[in-house]
């Protein structure tokens, strides 16, 4: 996934399912969100924290994540101001959420995240963050990243 296979990790994910069917990871989640899929990824996510109550924290911020991909903004929110009440010293819940605070027009609230994360990580670019991202679609990474600038974060 993070050499932006995404289609050969997916693979990879299916074939530990097919092996194993209760087998679950919340960064299947996350390949499947790269991959434009997010839908499944939600599907993946609910089953995963089905599974483990005691789920890692960041299915909740990839829930919150791939809702955002589907332009599901309020269901978003939820997820991932939960996912930042968990973990708020992880810059990616801070990012995720000044980008859906963007996308809902709450612009004053999308700067405060996007202030939080530069407190976070003072080197923090877009630019940065795209060597790290990988999306497989170029509609899903103008989306995200788009909505970043809005937030005010550095190109």
């Amino acid at each position: 996934m993070w050499k932006r296979e995404q289609d050969a990790s997916i693979a990879e994910f299916e074939r530990a399912i097919a092996s194993n069917p209760n087998y679950v990871d919340w960064r299947f989640g996350l390949t499947l969100v790269l991959a434009g899929n997010s839908q499944r990824a939600i599907d993946v996510l609910k089953a995963y924290m089905r599974r483990d109550p005691f789920h890692a924290p960041p299915a909740s911020g990839l829930m919150g994540w791939a809702h955002y991909m589907l332009e599901q903004y309020s269901q978003a929110l939820l997820a991932l101001r939960d996912f930042v009440a968990q973990t708020p010293n992880l810059t990616f819940g801070h990012f995720w959420l000044a980008a859906t605070h963007a996308q809902l027009g709450h612009l004053e609230e999308a700067r405060g995240e996007a202030a939080e994360v530069l407190r976070l990580q003072p080197n923090f670019t877009i630019a940065g963050m795209r060597r790290v991202v990988g999306f497989k679609d170029a509609k899903d990474d103008r989306h995200f990243f788009d909505a970043l600038r809005k937030s005010g974060l550095p190109e």
